[in-house]
């Protein structure tokens, strides 16, 4: 059996003759006016966080409680909040690293509990109060996690580290005299690339007590 271009039909012979109406020409022309449009406009509307209203797809303003800061900021409501923190605020303490909620280096604390800040939504945490391993510390001292991390050499390559300390300071938030079975469930969501758990658990663990 031959092959047939399709070129080679009668009907493509009247493809060439030009046509009336909308044409790809005048689709990509109504695009570029349309986005210059938009862009024009360009005001981001402000996003509650207790409304139920759709917001999106541009940026909406949105208002986070960041160690105990107020930080304002437009984003597209489908930023993560470890991506507004680094891309937005500049806040580079905690790490983006498996970006599916498996490694915890992403680990911030959101009304007292752990969370990995990769799975919850920027818009989301409007209203919270999140803290950030920017804000447990100042230039003269360092939290007691962050000693206790110190002095059992915990910290290794420091990819993982702010993530960890979050979470163990969110177990010696819960529990001034957790057990080491107390400190090792609340860890356990956090991976050390460089296997230093032995320390890390014994940092939280005289941290919580100290």
């Amino acid at each position: 059996m031959s092959s047939k271009n399709p070129a080679d039909s009668p009907a493509c012979a009247h493809e060439c003759a030009p046509r009336k109406g909308f044409s790809r020409r005048t689709f990509l022309e109504g695009v570029g006016v349309g986005a210059g449009a938009v862009g024009a406009i360009g005001t981001a509307k402000p996003a509650r966080a207790d409304s139920n209203d759709p917001v999106g797809p541009g940026p909406v303003a949105i208002s986070l409680n960041i160690n105990g800061e107020r930080k304002d900021l437009e984003v597209e409501p489908r930023v993560t909040l470890i991506d507004a923190l680094r891309n937005q605020l500049d806040m580079t303490g905690a790490k983006k690293v498996c970006d599916r909620a498996t490694c915890g280096a992403c680990t911030v604390i959101v009304d007292g509990a752990p969370v990995y800040s990769c799975t919850m939504l920027a818009i989301e945490a409007q209203g919270r109060r999140i803290e950030t391993i920017e804000g447990i510390s100042t230039e003269d001292s360092m939290h007691p996690v962050q000693t206790q991390f110190v002095k059992h050499d915990a910290q290794q390559c420091g990819f993982c580290t702010p993530g960890l300390v979050m979470a163990g300071k969110a177990v010696s938030d819960r529990s001034s005299r957790p057990s080491m079975a107390d400190v090792e469930a609340g860890l356990c969501g956090n991976i050390c690339r460089c296997g230093t758990y032995v320390g890390v658990r014994k940092a939280v663990y005289e941290a919580a007590r100290a």
